[in-house]
């Protein structure tokens, strides 16, 4: 009867999109477990600007990978990076989207007519051709990789263009944003921990003053 319930595939595709505690609750633990992490500032904010900057990438799915090798690339904190991502969620995606490709096709002189719902749309087709041409191997079905050539024409990498310089500026806001945060924090935390290892330590040597008297005491009688 104590036994955990595993959760079902609904309920953590529900949890994606909206968490358990919200997205405020979720954004306060991600900002927690960013300031606690043991690594100087500087590197920590690095970590952050990769996980932001990955976020306006359209190869979803592989935020993580990207994310890690850009924070190892520049020397920042990878576990930073990797909860950074948390930048781009079912709230944020839209506008990711929007101005990523507005400004991709513009770039490149192509007409602006995909807009989410065609976005989303032309993800599932292109998955789907996917898996269609993976299964082809086993099968005596024709692989055909039309469908995925023309959506990266026009939709990967127009996103992909689009979105460097958002991407960029957002993730260098988000360093010079978070440097002088946890900066000040692990500042405040490093006096706090050296203010109760004082107060232990002082209590130790009261401690130790007590016996010594009482020994001395005893020792007299």
């Amino acid at each position: 009867m104590f036994k955990r319930k595993p959760r079902t595939w609904g309920r953590t595709a529900l949890e994606v999109l909206y968490p358990r505690g919200g997205w405020t609750r979720a954004a306060r633990y991600v900002v927690h477990r960013i300031r606690r992490l043991p690594d100087p500032a500087h590197r920590i904010s690095r970590g952050v600007a990769s996980g932001v900057f990955v976020c306006f990438t359209p190869f979803f799915g592989l935020h993580f990978v990207f994310a890690t090798a850009l924070a190892w690339a520049i020397r920042g904190n990878i576990l930073a990076a990797l909860l950074a991502t948390f930048f781009g969620n079912p709230l944020t995606f839209p506008i990711i989207a929007e101005v990523s490709l507005e400004i991709g096709t513009r770039l490149l002189g192509m007409p602006h007519n995909v807009h989410l719902p065609q976005l989303v749309e032309a993800f599932s087709q292109a998955m789907g051709e996917v898996m269609r041409n993976l299964l082809a191997i086993f099968t005596a079905d024709p692989a055909e990789w039309g469908g995925i050539g023309r959506f990266w024409d026009r939709v990967m990498f127009p996103y992909f263009i689009g979105g460097l310089a958002p991407g960029l500026a957002t993730a260098i806001a988000a360093y010079f944003a978070t440097t002088p945060v946890i900066t000040a924090y692990q500042k405040r935390r490093v006096k706090r921990l050296r203010k109760r290892y004082d107060k232990r330590m002082a209590e130790a040597t009261a401690r130790a003053r007590a016996a010594l008297r009482d020994e001395t005491r005893d020792g007299s009688q």
